[in-house]
């Protein structure tokens, strides 16, 4: 199994797909970096030779990848939400930030939905 970026990437697939896996890295930008590298993209990962591996890695390290790319992220969030802008202020109640309606959809910022009538029957109990 290849490692590149502190990722194992899977052998059983064409190596622009398993390039894909290291967060940062999109099936255009593959593409590019295996250009540069002069990697046949139709290879399989096990298919590789350790000279090809070893300039892929080469070539990766010119991009802000994984740990370096999700730590930047990281701050530009935290950064919005220090200064409570509108973003920051979405990031920080859980809602859709890139002007999303949220009537009817945005379940998968907002969570499950929350039974209304079992929060009214502790209120009467209560």
């Amino acid at each position: 199994m290849a490692r590149i970026a502190g990722v194992d990437i899977p052998r059983d697939k064409p190596i622009w797909i398993a390039l894909s896996y290291i967060y940062g890295i999109g099936p255009s930008l593959a593409m590019r970096i295996l250009a540069k590298t002069g990697v046949d993209y139709r290879k399989r990962t096990r298919e590789l030779t350790d000279e090809e591996i070893q300039r892929l890695r080469q070539e990766v390290d010119n991009y802000k990848v994984e740990g370096a790319l999700r730590s930047e992220v990281q701050r530009n969030i935290k950064r919005l939400i220090d200064i409570q802008c509108y973003r920051g202020i979405r990031h920080q109640i859980g809602l859709p930030v890139r002007g999303q309606r949220t009537r009817h959809n945005a379940r998968t910022r907002k969570g499950p939905r929350g039974n209304i009538f079992a929060r009214l029957k502790r209120r009467q109990q209560q």
